[in-house]
């Protein structure tokens, strides 16, 4: 049961309290398939790992098991391409089938080259094929996987789902790794998120001297989905259930869509 414990000494004037964070990801969490109650699966795994929830945990989860447990498998054997996907598929060096399968995930092409197709995803993201990928996936070499249909609404139903089994409703994520327009690497972000505010505005805050931040926003889930990550691993780790447990958020509600800058504000689209 690997557990990533950060703690924190905050940069004031003065004494600062101790500050712990826990990062625990959950034991023995078994082959996700279709159909299965991502919530029941996540409960055996907290008792495996010894722990109960508790008021204020945040679950992050795997985007790949929701996927799994939602049946967004797609066999590209399946799939007739348009004239669209043909052509795109030529310059993207890509399979035209797939190219078919991310389009029709997607609301517009933002940037392509060869092995490059860069799209807005219909659910706001902008991100490479549209998050359709084969790596981790049983079946055919011809299935892939889609993104969860609305993983907003996925983080509400388990979060509600694990209430009613555990009497706790915590904070859920669904994350994923994605890339960065102007940084090397993946990193782990929110697809969706629930029970939390997803994106945390500190406007008018005080900082250690007293002056009003002016444009400090922190996507609180996006950080959560990263931390969760160090612990997931990207390749054969099989952990893809992390406890995050010692954030002192405040009371609210809110979801990934909150961290989506509209097209209109948007310098680099």
């Amino acid at each position: 049961m690997p557990t990533l414990p950060i703690t924190e000494t905050a940069l004031q004037p003065g004494p600062a309290p101790k500050a712990e964070l826990t990062i625990t990801a959950l034991a023995g969490i078994k082959l996700v398939q279709q159909g299965d109650d991502i919530a029941d699966i996540i409960v055996q795994g907290l008792a495996r790992s010894g722990l109960t929830l508790r008021t204020g945990d945040i679950l992050v989860l795997a985007q790949k098991i929701v996927s799994k447990a939602e049946g967004r498998f797609v066999d590209l054997a399946t799939v007739r391409p348009s004239a669209r996907a043909y052509h795109l598929a030529k310059e993207v060096d890509k399979d035209p089938r797939l190219v078919e399968v991310i389009l029709n995930e997607s609301t517009e092409v933002v940037r392509h080259r060869k092995g490059v197709l860069i799209v807005a995803h219909r659910c706001g993201y902008v991100l490479a094929n549209a998050g359709v990928d084969a790596s981790n996936v049983q079946g055919s070499d011809t299935t892939v996987l889609l993104l969860p249909e609305d993983p907003n609404r996925s983080c509400a139903e388990i979060r509600a789902r694990l209430q009613a089994l555990t009497g706790v409703a915590p904070g859920l994520v669904i994350n994923d790794s994605l890339g960065r327009a102007w940084r090397n690497g993946t990193v782990g972000s929110a697809l969706g998120s629930a029970g939390f505010p997803a994106l945390l505005d500190l406007r008018g805050a005080p900082d250690l001297f007293g002056r009003a931040l002016r444009t400090t926003e922190v996507g609180t889930a996006d950080e959560i989905a990263a931390a969760a990550s160090l612990l997931m691993g990207q390749a054969d780790q099989g952990r893809p259930i992390v406890l995050v447990r010692g954030l002192d958020l405040p009371a609210g509600d809110g979801t990934s869509d909150d961290l989506i800058r509209p097209r209109e504000l948007d310098l680099f689209r």
